[in-house]
């Protein structure tokens, strides 16, 4: 008998026992396998990988103590209670019984997953990590259509808009924003929430079509746990400053804008009784007072007899970044968020019809910007004379204004990584704009810096009155003569001493070196004075030491272990192609240069 027989029926051990294949676990749970992939994806359990497979490569794997998790949730038995209901209702439209239909139908089990968020996500910091991928779905299922008989529920589209316009606010009144990038996918936002960084990608503004390559039940069982956990950081966020959740909506705005920053006087007011702070005024209320002075009494009587009788509805878009604006300030002294909060701080922006707006409307204020647009229920009109810049996207112009700037909207969305104002010269209308240089790539981790970029660079230390060097230059002191020559600290007789005196010292450290590499290599100082032909010589000594170096690395190569050496085998193949890439980008740079020159 071998030394490890088991007879059959008794207990398993090892990956057996710990592992278990999804059409056991369906077994095992009594549920259909649409109903499981529900659990799963609510409960936040996915498959594992074991190191040996006792079933089978092809087959999908999961933990048994997972599983045995899942048998004891209550959410378990809802679904079932779900699947029963239904099959009781087909039954009686079989049996031709409206009535009982009727009935049935009105009283459909419901389920909660307030326990579920509370479950998972322990602390409020643990919501904010996983935040992620829950805005980047609820963004993308605000952009699909809402149209009755479709795959998605209206109802789910809407409250997917209403969530992300409440996240939009958030975000833009406590200029959390820090980053900003437009790609093919779409616009990517990285804002930063109680010390955690928080980065999700929002669809361009098209007409989106439902695919039918897409499993859309799986999708939809993500967007309804997104949607509770983000009402839940919603409504944390919202009271952390002292503003009231759901928020109230002027219905009349809401008609005429149906974006998220149409701007309401009564919630305004309303804003400030509910923060303590009445005095409270901040830029985007200095822009929009003319506004508040063209309505009527009655207008406003008529508001707040609808908010007595609960008639304005509290989940639709809208209306938000004024209903923030009266919050009370948090006191902080972190630098970044106060230049973010002051970048766009003195201009009055407007925006065309034909640029991105519901984005330029989320990014100006959240930098300190007052903006405006081409529509109904706008603050200001296109003809105010305290705009300063007007974002547009088209060649020609009906009126000019010689008072403003019109500039493409790539200009504010650089001036926001930047974090400076950008000279305006290269977005005015017509021209090509620069490269729109991504915030999320460490240039110099890359190996390779974009002419552009390091434009930006001198840029951003002539605002904060830094000296830089010229390019292709060595990195030089704030003592250089010729610096203070310019700034006017001595004059010119002192800055030719100074500069002599530097190119000596300049000699005598690079002959301290030579000197050095000389005494590395084994080369004597007598040696080395009787050598006529030392630089052939030291050539030559720098070859053997480079081939030294080959064969010392071979070495240690042969002394290493398989895994690290293949660990150190990826690392080189990983270091050449960083080579190859940054190569290839000057190649381009290059070939892109001459072309324009000739």
């Amino acid at each position: 008998m071998p030394k490890h027989y088991r007879p059959p029926g008794k207990k398993k051990e090892g990956n057996a026992a710990k592992y278990i294949t999804r059409t056991k676990a369906v077994h095992y749970l009594q549920v259909s396998l649409s109903t499981f992939r529900k659990l799963c994806i609510l409960k936040g359990i996915f498959p594992r990988e074991p190191k040996k497979k006792v079933e089978g490569n092809h087959k999908t794997y999961y933990h048994m103590k997972d599983i045995l998790f899942l048998a004891h949730e209550p959410l378990l038995e809802k679904f079932r209670d779900i699947r029963a209901h239904k099959k009781k209702v087909k039954k009686a439209l079989a049996r031709k019984n409206r009535e009982l239909a009727d009935r049935l139908l009105n009283r459909e089990p419901t389920y909660k997953l307030d326990r579920l968020i509370l479950e998972r996500y322990p602390t409020f910091v643990d919501a904010l990590r996983d935040l992620d991928d829950c805005l980047t779905m609820v963004h993308l299922f605000a952009a699909l259509p809402a149209v009755e008989g479709e795959r998605i529920q209206v109802e789910r589209i809407h409250n997917c808009r209403r969530l992300s316009h409440e996240w939009q606010a958030y975000i833009s009144r406590t200029h959390s924003l820090r980053k900003t990038f437009i790609s093919v996918k779409g616009i990517y936002y990285q804002a930063e929430v109680e010390g955690q960084k928080i980065t999700w990608l929002t669809p361009h503004a098209l007409q989106q079509v439902l695919t039918d390559d897409v499993d859309f039940n799986v999708m939809l069982t993500f967007s309804e746990f997104y949607v509770a956990l983000l009402g839940f950081v919603n409504f944390k966020l919202y009271h952390s400053i002292n503003v009231k959740y759901p928020p109230i909506l002027d219905p009349r705005l809401e008609a005429l804008a149906a974006e998220l920053y149409a701007l309401c006087r009564y919630i305004s007011a309303g804003s400030g009784r509910l923060s303590g702070d009445p005095q409270a005024v901040t830029s985007i209320e200095d822009g929009q007072r003319e506004v508040e002075k063209t309505g009527t009494r009655t207008e406003e009587s008529e508001l707040r007899l609808a908010q007595l009788q609960h008639q304005l509805p509290a989940n639709e878009p809208g209306a938000l970044m004024h209903l923030m604006e009266n919050a009370d300030d948090m006191d902080d002294d972190d630098h970044e968020k106060k230049e973010c909060r002051n970048l766009f701080r003195n201009f009055k922006i407007f925006l065309s019809r034909e640029v991105p707006r519901e984005s330029l409307l989320f990014v100006i204020p959240a930098f300190g910007g007052v903006v405006s647009w081409e529509g109904d229920g706008s603050p200001f009109k296109e003809s105010d004379e305290d705009i300063t810049h007007q974002i547009v996207d088209r060649p020609t112009q009906g009126h000019v204004f010689l008072s403003r700037e019109y500039v493409q909207p790539q200009w504010v969305y650089d001036c926001i990584n930047a974090r400076i104002i950008l000279p305006t010269e290269k977005y005015l209308v017509g021209r090509v704009p620069p490269p729109h240089l991504s915030p999320f790539v460490d240039n110099e981790a890359e190996g390779y810096i974009p002419e552009y970029a390091e434009t930006i660079k001198r840029l951003q230390a002539a605002a904060k009155k830094q000296v830089l060097p010229m390019p292709g230059v060595e990195s030089q002191g704030l003592d250089d003569p010729q610096t203070l020559l310019v700034e006017g600290i001595i004059d010119r007789t002192e800055a030719n001493e100074a500069a002599e005196k530097k190119r000596k010292l300049t000699m005598l450290e690079k002959q301290y070196h030579d000197e050095l590499n000389m005494e590395l290599q084994g080369i004597t100082y007598s040696t080395s004075l009787s050598n006529k032909n030392l630089q052939s010589s030291v050539e030559n000594v720098k070859e053997d030491t480079m081939t030294t170096l080959e064969e010392s690395e071979d070495l240690s190569k042969v002394s290493m272990s398989r895994k690290k050496r293949k660990l150190y085998e990826a690392m080189k193949i990983g270091q050449e192609r960083k080579k190859d890439k940054i190569k290839l980008l000057k190649e381009r740079k290059k070939n892109a240069e001459a072309s324009k020159t000739g």
